[in-house]
């Protein structure tokens, strides 16, 4: 791989090297420099977005695709970009460009002021959507639409994360209603309790990752891609759009429908195991391609009722530059007259982008910070000894607010987190157990003794663990996961949430992890729930 980048990115290369040239014979030294200070300006407003959106794409705890897609939307930008222009290049988009650019600064001004990162990097998208303009992508022979360009570029945020978040549960619930309409015709012994189904007395839920988040993100991507290339007007965009979000949710029901028939009747695929690699992943697979088949036939009417090149733009190809500039036939408008750049308002741009960059963050979802935790002293017959947060957890609850507190009792360890801003502070054990270098394995769902998600995490020195997490809010609610959480928590945002993760060496005994259950759950006084959930991962 070392050795082909270096090819990837010569045609990039060479093509800066050609505008570069061309951009100093034709620039006066005065505009010159009043396009650097621009330049300056807008590399100090985007330091900090490029940093933290390369660092989800290299942090674990993310496990974010992004850099790809990135690869992907720079190959499409040097297609487009390295062929000749088919128009004179447009005043109007140049001064549109410079506009998205002015609106960064504003967007950036309020992710630095409101501690919100995502903010900040979502002003990146503005900025391609910017540079597709200065480049004129659109008048090029191979042409893109640099709008869509930009949304394509906005799928290498953490958006999946994002969407998980905050609106996985709605998902969840939308999916499980979908799937239990169609099971509704394949079963008589049918119960739909939310986003739990009961077919044939086998209790399936729709777990987390089953609530499609990601098929649909991977669907839009597809969408915003093929967009930048056939250009779709208006009605034909809403119409891609409307077809592709309706694709991926049918998409993400039939695979639910799938999975949950093998589950209840495994004869009926064959007696294949469903949940079990490589026949899970075939099956979302297979899903996702038919969510795929009416963006791809979208995609072929649109390039078939494009309206055909005039003649007019047919004949610009075979006209050299110098008579198509002058023609007057041709009914191009003459060329304004340049003006000298002025260096006052590139100073002040600087000027202001420093100042952004320097203001002080104050995030808005810091939680109360007067919550406080008690551990057990006991537990299942062990005593309690107290672990020390790291360094970067004090800092991070000190800042943020909320709190947490850990102890190991006997083999076992808890770790409980209190906080009215689970947006801010609550999240899945994986996340930051990737972050630490581990490997893990997310096994499904639990309602043994309380309803509770669970993971299996090994160490580089291959020692197991088993971890255990419920999410439970003061007024009675009890979940597996944070989208849940987050979704009742903006319902009753005066609320708070704890999450009770209990992490036991995988080697102790099943009997001996249960007890420990039982303890915890009665040292918080959370209500049983014994029956068992065969999870849709």
């Amino acid at each position: 791989m070392i050795k082909t980048a270096p090819h990837f990115f010569k045609p990039f290369a060479c093509l800066l090297s050609v505008r570069l040239r061309s951009f100093l014979a034709r620039t006066s030294q005065q505009n010159l420099v009043t396009i650097l200070i621009f330049a300056v300006a807008a590399m100090v407003l985007g330091y900090e977005p490029v940093k933290w959106l390369i660092n989800t794409w290299r942090e674990p705890s993310y496990d974010s695709k992004g850099f790809y897609i990135f690869l992907a939307v720079v190959a499409l930008f040097v297609w487009s970009a390295s062929s000749a222009q088919t128009r004179p290049e447009n005043v109007r988009q140049k001064r549109t460009a410079l506009a998205l650019l002015a609106v960064t600064a504003i967007v950036r001004l309020l992710g630095q002021v409101l501690a919100i990162n995502t903010i900040g990097a979502l002003a990146l998208v503005l900025d391609i959507f910017a540079l597709g303009l200065l480049f004129g992508l659109s008048t090029r022979q191979r042409a893109l639409s640099p709008g869509w360009l930009a949304v394509a570029f906005a799928f290498s945020l953490p958006l999946e994360r994002i969407a998980q978040r905050t609106i996985g549960y709605a998902l969840q619930s939308i999916s499980a209603d979908g799937a239990c309409l169609m099971l509704g015709g394949l079963f008589d012994q049918l119960q739909c309790y939310g986003v739990r189904l009961v077919v044939e007395g086998v209790d399936v839920l729709v777990d987390l990752p089953c609530s499609g988040a990601r098929s649909l993100l991977l669907l839009l991507l597809c969408f915003a891609l093929v967009a930048a290339i056939v250009r779709p007007g208006c009605k034909q965009m809403l119409i891609g759009g409307t077809l592709t979000l309706a694709a991926g949710l049918l998409a993400n029901m039939m695979r639910i429908t799938v999975l949950a028939i093998g589950i209840a009747r495994p004869q009926s695929l064959f007696s294949i195991d469903v949940m079990a690699q490589p026949w899970h992943d075939i099956i979302g697979l297979m899903a996702l391609t038919l969510g795929v088949l009416p963006l791809l036939f979208w995609a072929i009417q649109v390039t078939k009722n494009r309206p055909a090149a005039s003649i007019d733009e047919r004949c610009r190809h075979f006209i050299p530059d110098r008579l198509r500039n002058d023609g007057w036939w041709l009914g191009q408008a003459p060329v304004p007259k340049k003006r000298a750049a002025r260096i006052v308002p590139a100073v002040a741009s600087l000027m202001a982008a420093l100042v952004i960059v320097n203001l002080p963050r104050q995030a808005i979802d810091v939680a109360r910070r007067s919550i406080n935790i008690e551990l057990p002293m006991h537990l299942a017959g062990m005593n309690a000894v107290p672990l020390a947060l790291l360094d970067q957890e004090k800092s991070y609850f000190l800042k943020y607010g909320g709190s947490a507190q850990k102890a190991s009792y006997g083999p076992h360890q808890l770790l409980v987190v209190r906080t009215s801003a689970p947006l801010r502070h609550l999240h899945a054990p994986d996340e930051c157990l990737r972050g630490l270098g581990m490997k893990v394995q997310y096994l499904g769902i639990s309602h043994d003794t309380v309803p509770s998600a669970i993971y299996r995490a090994t160490t580089k020195a291959g020692e197991a663990y088993l971890i255990h997490v419920s999410f439970v809010s003061d007024d009675g609610f009890i979940t597996t996961n944070i989208s849940e959480a987050v979704w009742r928590w903006m319902q009753n945002p005066r609320s708070i949430w704890t999450a009770i993760q209990r992490i036991t060496p995988e080697q102790v005994d099943s009997g001996a992890r249960r007890q420990f259950d039982g303890a915890v759950i009665a040292a918080f006084d959370l209500a049983a729930n014994p029956p068992k959930t065969a999870s849709l991962q």
